[in-house]
This record gives C-alpha cells, structure tokens and sequence, in this order.
C-alpha cells in the first residue's frame, strides 16, 4: 500500500467531531450515528440525535434499529477508547457502510457540541487547546 491509498482509506472510514456535526445539521450524507457505549455511559450523556447501541449487541439488534442499507457512524468514549473501532467492525461484518467518528463523546464535547442528558442538552464551553476562539481550522 502507497501513501495515497493508506490516506484514502483513512478518510473513507474514518470521520470527525466537526464533519459529523455539519452532516447532522441538514447535509445530504445521510447517516445514522450509533454510540456503541454501556448504558451507564449512555445515560451519563450522548450526542443528540445518536441510536444507543452497545458494541456486543450490534449483531443482535442492528437489524431493528438501523435500516438496511443504511450509511453508519459509531462513537464510543474518545481517542483513547477502541470501542467505536469494535462497533465498526461489527457493522461491517453485518455489510452496512461504516465510517468512525475520531474522538469520540470526548472531543465533540471538548469542541462545545450539545451532548444531551436526562435534564436536557448541556453545551460546555470548547477547549482552547481543541477549539480555540476565533480560529477555524478550515481543513
């Protein structure tokens, strides 16, 4: 494999907290977001719009819960977690069309995204070191 193809596959599997959140605000890439962590996690708070279903359930419930055919991008915790790596995978082997969202409930968190709770969606305000005001990455 060249670099060319290495970097093409990347981004044909892999996505981000801020493509995700454009798509969710009215792209034409359709897609269902899956956050494949623990109920308790879940419960803790999850990106607005997500489907819950953990990584070990995926086989078992993929079917009733995503449309087949459907387009799928799975979290779980952030950069340090291959949850959403496993949940991919698991997603793949069933043939859907799968892309990981890098850094997880923690980045998109870190980046000021609404994360909702029972109470309601909480928006924290961005990390500097992740977001810093004013600057616009632009890649």
């Amino acid at each position: 494999m060249n670099a060319l193809d290495f970097f093409t596959a990347r981004l044909t599997f892999q996505t981000d907290v801020s493509d995700v959140r454009a798509a969710l605000g009215g792209s034409t890439d359709a897609f269902v977001l899956i956050d494949s962590r623990s109920d308790d996690s879940w419960a803790q708070g999850h990106i607005p719009g997500a489907v819950h279903l953990p990584t070990a359930e995926i086989a078992a419930r993929a079917g009733a819960l995503v449309p087949a055919g459907s387009s799928v991008v799975t979290y779980c915790w952030g950069p340090g977690c291959n949850g959403a790596t496993r949940a991919a995978a698991e997603f793949a082997r069933l043939g859907y069309a799968v892309r990981e969202m890098l850094g997880g409930i923690e980045y998109w968190t870190r980046e000021g995204f609404p994360v909702a709770t029972a109470a309601g969606d909480v928006v924290r305000p961005a990390d500097p070191l992740t977001a810093p005001a004013g600057i616009a990455c632009a890649c």
